[in-house]
């Protein structure tokens, strides 16, 4: 009963909000009376509080630009955890832009959107990415390709540092800068999320989206940590494989130090 309240306010909070605040995100698109980001980092917040997380944060977005944002994927609440608190823009899978909600509010930010089935046009999305860095955005990349359980990290694919490389070789930047970020999910109504519960955070592979939806309003009381880490510079003659391994590296440390302390709820 009381899962079944708190979809029902949650769902209300997300529609309610949603009819105010997608006429001002379009208005905002066409007429530049505001900042994009001001509307989306409201309603990701939103969205946030709907599903009842918590969020803990260590460091900061770095205000280096050109900026690629190298982060770990756990779920696709990772977009509104990171959209609540920064002003960056995602790179996401194709088939997204058709998703419920979901594909509606990643156009209403631009997202970036890459076939990754599709070699021929790798070149052009990398291009278009390297082109929104050179102007300023940062670009969130989450560089395993997919969702992991949260316990672990999956390869960072090096090809998908290809625009660094892109936007340095077409002019548009000397150095593109790449910033490592963790996201880890640690508690479930205070107590430390196991294995046995990581479902409950995590959203894994070809998962249905609307069952997963349906069982984080339900439950609430989601924490949620993020780490920034150090940007580095990637410049001409800079590695991919050895940036991507490097990001990697970065990342599960700081995964694995949320999971070893997580902090406690509030």
């Amino acid at each position: 009963m009381i899962g079944k309240i708190r979809i029902f306010l949650a769902l209300s909070l997300v529609v309610v909000g949603s009819l105010i605040l997608v006429p001002l995100q379009i208005l905002s698109m066409k007429t530049g009376l505001w900042r994009e980001t001001l509307i989306l980092r409201i309603w990701h917040r939103l969205i946030i509080r709907a599903l009842g997380m918590r969020i803990h944060v260590k460091g900061t977005l770095s205000n280096q630009r050109p900026l690629l944002v190298a982060s770990n994927h756990v779920s696709w609440t990772d977009i509104m955890v990171l959209g609540s608190m920064v002003d960056v823009t995602f790179i996401a899978r194709a088939d997204m832009a058709g998703w419920p909600l979901i594909g509606m509010l990643s156009k209403l930010q631009r997202t970036v959107f890459i076939e990754r089935e599709r070699k021929r046009s790798s070149g052009d999305q990398a291009s278009e990415i390297a082109s929104r860095m050179a102007k300023g955005d940062a670009m969130v990349l989450f560089a395993e390709g997919s969702t992991s359980d949260g316990n672990m990290i999956l390869p960072f694919k090096s090809t998908l540092f290809g625009a660094a490389s892109i936007a340095i070789s077409e002019g548009a930047a000397e150095k593109v800068f790449i910033q490592p970020v963790a996201i880890v999910y640690t508690r479930l109504h205070g107590v430390p999320l196991g294995r046995r519960h990581r479902p409950i955070a995590a959203w894994i592979g070809d998962e249905d989206l609307m069952p997963h939806l349906k069982v984080l309003m339900a439950e609430g009381g989601l924490d949620v940590e993020v780490y920034f880490g150090e940007a580095v510079a990637f410049s001409k003659g800079s590695s991919r494989k050895e940036t991507a391994r490097l990001m990697e590296s970065q990342v599960r440390d700081m995964v694995q130090a949320a999971l070893a302390d997580p902090r406690p709820s509030r």
